[in-house]
């Protein structure tokens, strides 16, 4: 079983006529048939978007247009920092049941306001400044590569984009391909923590283990190392490997991600590791090695 996603997702796409909206659909809609079903402008509802080899999809001028139109329960968001805040709040207006913002760069303010709406809500929000979501064979909503996945049952959780795609394309090489691999994104406001996926992963029967691969800065990983923790003791395990990315980068600056900035003495590579190995969790020397050691973890 897969997470969030599956072969039943129906997505509307915010920012669908630009470049970069554009090309992922089309990236989209050739991996194994996702279900790419509407894109949304405000000023070219009613008109169609065709792609660059003949792809073809109804434009309307509203999120709650294009949801009552198609039965959409996904969003997947490609516009501009400074109008990306804005098209999170429309699809949680419009009750979008699963957010996805690909979008680098929101002010840090536009996300306090987008994370307050998100509070009671019916909506969740993967993102933003992330790669996206896929369940192999079945659904690929961002900017993730499609051809390095393979169905198989490790559940990947990364706050890291390029570091997500080394644990897929390692456990594919392994031969124990994924469940389902979540890119939360980097920023220190967003809207799907560790825990959430974590909890998410737990629960499903086909996610037989875990790989997790935090970054300097911020609690995130530390607040998961003690959830789970906290779910062992209620038998709820599951084999574990880990990566944190920054170890060697200076304290006090912000090193790529507006949320890998260590100050104050937290959030530095050595309490994340020490956190995560004493939540069971074997830590991997190198990204390189990821694949690698869930499989010793495996072995036992």
């Amino acid at each position: 079983m897969s997470i969030l996603v599956d072969k039943n997702t129906k997505i509307i796409v915010q920012g669908l006529t630009g470049k970069t909206g554009g090309f992922h659909t089309e990236q989209a809609l050739a991996y194994h048939g996702t279900q790419m079903v509407a894109g949304v402008h405000p000023s070219k509802g009613g008109t169609n978007w065709t792609g660059s080899h003949g792809e073809s999809l109804p434009i309307y001028a509203s999120v709650a247009e294009a949801r009552d139109a198609t039965g959409a329960d996904a969003s997947v968001i490609y516009v501009p920092p400074s109008g990306a805040a804005a098209a999170i709040i429309e699809a949680i207006d419009a009750e979008i049941p699963f957010i996805t913002c690909i979008t680098e760069g929101i002010p840090v303010m536009d996300m306090v306001k987008v994370k307050r709406r998100l509070e009671g809500s019916k909506s969740r929000l993967l993102g933003p400044n992330c790669p996206g979501i896929l369940t192999p064979d079945e659904c690929k909503i961002g900017i993730m590569p499609g051809n390095i996945f393979k169905k198989g049952s490790v559940g990947i959780v990364s706050r890291s984009g390029t570091l997500t795609y080394e644990a897929v394309f390692q456990t594919t090489n392994e031969g124990l391909g994924q469940t389902t691999a979540v890119g939360i994104g980097g920023d220190p406001v967003k809207g799907t923590e560790f825990i959430d996926v974590l909890e998410l992963f737990l629960a499903d029967e086909e996610t037989t283990s875990i790989i997790m691969i935090g970054e300097i800065g911020g609690g995130a990983e530390e607040d998961a190392a003690q959830f789970l923790i906290d779910e062992a003791k209620k038998g709820r395990k599951k084999p574990m490997a880990g990566f944190i990315a920054g170890r060697t980068a200076p304290k006090g600056r912000t090193m790529g991600h507006a949320g890998a900035v260590v100050s104050g003495g937290k959030g530095d590579a050595e309490s994340k590791i020490a956190a995560m190995e004493a939540a069971g969790i074997r830590m991997s020397e190198s990204p390189a090695r990821l694949g690698k050691t869930l499989v010793e973890v495996l072995k036992g």
